[in-house]
């Protein structure tokens, strides 16, 4: 079978969004509310993890006696520390969108902090490795 020889720096999504580990979880799902994603990195001056929207629902209660406002003032004391994954698994930004793809399936994640050295330079998802077939395929169905 052929290997996909693209890189990761060329579908990763530069710059991602970050949440220190004291924020709230009201505050991380607020923020990925806003800017429209499911994960944020998390650092306090130094890269320290992960912290998706499926570990703050998690750490949500389910009762259907709880409130809206009891969610909420549960959210708003509990920490994005309490909930986040740390030292996750990572990436590098010249391995390939195989490595990644294969790392994401072996690990059963769905997206990696793409490090470089210590310093984080961005996020490979699902969603990007879907639009690096879909784009591929597209080229290939085009007629000479």
């Amino acid at each position: 079978m052929k290997r996909h020889l693209t890189q990761v720096n060329d579908w990763m999504t530069q710059n991602p969004i970050t949440i220190t580990s004291n924020a709230s979880l009201a505050q991380a799902y607020d923020l990925m509310q806003e800017q429209g994603v499911r994960r944020l990195i998390v650092a306090d001056r130094e890269f320290l993890g992960i912290v998706t929207l499926s570990d703050i629902l998690r750490a949500m209660p389910l009762r259907e006696e709880t409130s809206d406002r009891e969610t909420r003032l549960l959210m708003t004391t509990r920490k994005v520390r309490d909930v986040m994954t740390y030292d996750p698994v990572t990436i590098d930004p010249e391995d390939t969108i195989q490595e990644a793809a294969e790392r994401m399936l072996e690990y059963e994640v769905s997206g990696l902090p793409v490090l470089d050295g210590e310093r984080v330079v961005g996020i490979i998802t699902e969603s990007d490795i879907f639009r690096l077939v879909v784009e591929s395929w597209a080229e290939e169905s085009v007629p000479d």
